[in-house]
């Protein structure tokens, strides 16, 4: 007699996630190249939306997985972006060696204000990051070598240490851009598939419970906040050597650089790696759309998100999820039942 055995496996990729990746792949070779095929209003629309995505990722891992729900993110991105300016200024830094400095610099800031902000807890804490991110705001505008109130700009021989043409200077700052985006999320990627993503999966779902089973919640916590928080500088320093002029209202804007933020991951989906891209597509979308109408448009983006919270409280992806059970960037493992070849039974 002869019966039919099953094999049991885990898998982390799915049959769409395979298929984006091609797709994603191929998408990532027509942004790379197009530099060569597109013009620079182009590049500086695909160089915003490449850092808006990585800010957004950032606040996601942040807020979706870590818990900590800030809305002080701004202060980093101003201080990547006045230590660029400060370094390359005042020192007479090299501009390339200046941006990996702004990064780190801005960890560095992150690890006092983590100990400072982590006293508090839920709606005080988002209010202790913001006022934080002020301070640093007021800082700057009282500090003379930083351009105080008026703020400072990137001179020429600056400018000409990236390149002496104009074309190939917005060519280098896009692909830089771009890099940081994808490096930004592939690390969130990898970070979530490995047992540190595991323990951030715990603690969102219930803090104490994660606790309860040995996850040191603290330590979780503060590895991220430093972490996305040198991220942010880097992303910050890039942004303003795009727009070459940096001042306290511009390099600490809630709204810029936060709100704005917030509005993609809820409304994209919050604890998902897709989330982002559907949010700052959706924001991008809008942004170019309604722009024209000032304040009605941004009235229109708090309908909408309302709207969102509303019908689907985890966001577009996270509905999607639920209805059709589709992850692009999977990160957790499922077991498959597999049908395994006859065998003969006495």
């Amino acid at each position: 007699m002869e019966v039919a055995a099953e094999t049991v496996h885990v898998e982390r990729a799915t049959r769409a996630s395979r298929i984006f990746a091609m797709l994603a792949a191929a998408a990532l070779v027509a942004l790379i190249s197009l530099p060569w095929w597109g013009d620079a209003g182009d590049m500086r629309l695909i160089a915003e939306m490449a850092y808006y995505l990585a800010l957004a990722q950032l606040w996601n891992l942040l807020a979706g997985y870590a818990g900590l729900v800030s809305v002080g993110q701004q202060a980093f991105v101003g201080l990547g972006g006045y230590m660029l300016f400060y370094l390359t200024g005042v020192w007479n830094v090299n501009v390339y060696l200046a941006v990996l400095i702004a990064g780190p610099f801005a960890g560095l800031v992150a690890i006092p204000v983590a100990f400072a902000v982590f006293r508090l807890r839920g709606a005080y804490f988002a209010i202790g990051t913001w006022v934080v991110s002020e301070v640093f705001a007021l800082l700057a505008s009282l500090i003379g070598s930083l351009g105080a109130g008026s703020g400072m700009s990137l001179t020429v021989p600056i400018l000409l240490e990236i390149s002496h043409q104009r074309d190939v200077r917005n060519t280098i700052i896009y692909l830089m851009t771009l890099a940081v985006s994808l490096f930004v999320t592939t690390v969130v990627y990898l970070l979530l598939r490995s047992r540190h993503g595991l323990a951030l999966t715990a603690i969102r779902d219930s803090e104490s419970a994660s606790a309860s089973l040995g996850v040191n919640t603290f330590g979780a916590k503060f590895i991220i906040y430093v972490a996305t928080a040198t991220c942010t500088g880097l992303i910050g320093a890039l942004i303003f050597l795009q727009k070459l002029r940096i001042s306290p209202e511009a390099g600490f804007s809630v709204n810029d650089w936060t709100v704005v933020v917030i509005f993609m991951v809820v409304i994209g989906g919050i604890g998902t790696i897709e989330g982002p891209f559907i949010g700052m597509l959706i924001f991008i979308l809008l942004r170019e759309l309604l722009a024209d109408y000032g304040t009605y448009y941004l009235i229109l983006l708090g309908l909408i998100a309302i709207a969102i919270m509303l019908k689907a409280p985890w966001g577009i992806w996270g509905w999607v999820i639920q209805r059709y059970n589709l992850q692009l960037f999977p990160v957790g493992r499922r077991l498959v039942v597999a049908p395994f070849e006859k065998t003969a039974k006495p």
